[in-house]
């Protein structure tokens, strides 16, 4: 609920106000604090200043007043000790009941923190795996390459020099169509 203000009262728009304006609500909690005598001099002099120059100050006390009166008239309610006790035992109840839940959610708060803690740790050492899967060479890789001499190893063996290999090439004896392998 937003405060609303009063405005300024008729007669004195174009003069300079002395007190500044009060917010309703503001002026409500002063006049209820009025009723109660809890105002000290200097304030009750100006609430009472203020009934006397403005009617919907002095409406909203006849207001309040009516209200205070109304509660005068009715009957007290008589509290024994035995609804004291209960209230507090029914306060001390919440209490403990309050203090179990907190208590028995606690193990699992930490259980929860723990494998929090160990997946991160099992995900953290996974990606480090990977990147260094990544980044280190392969050592079967070379063999691969190299895969086609290393098949036809006895084919190469069997040639005394590499010069009558160079020979047959430039020969020209050989075709690929005819020759598959080498």
């Amino acid at each position: 609920m937003g405060f609303s203000r009063w405005p300024v009262p008729p007669g004195r728009r174009g003069e300079a106000m002395s007190e500044p304006v009060i917010d309703r609500e503001q002026l409500h909690e002063e006049l209820t604090a009025y009723l109660d005598g809890e105002l000290d001099t200097e304030s009750s002099r100006r609430i009472e200043e203020l009934m006397a120059r403005d009617p919907r100050v002095r409406e909203m006390m006849a207001e309040l007043d009516g209200a205070w009166r109304l509660l005068d008239t009715l009957d007290s309610a008589v509290v024994d000790d035995r609804f004291t006790r209960t209230t507090l035992e029914m306060a001390a109840q919440a209490a403990a009941e309050e203090l179990k839940t907190d208590e028995s959610t606690q193990p699992r708060r930490r259980r929860m923190a723990l494998l929090g803690l160990v997946g991160g740790l099992l995900a953290a050492a996974g990606m480090g795996l990977v990147a260094a899967a990544m980044i280190r060479p392969d050592p079967d890789r070379e063999l691969l390459e190299q895969l086609p001499v290393i098949e036809n190893l006895d084919y190469y063996a069997a040639v005394d020099d590499v010069e009558f290999l160079r020979l047959l090439l430039e020969a020209d004896l050989f075709t690929d169509e005819e020759h598959d392998s080498p």
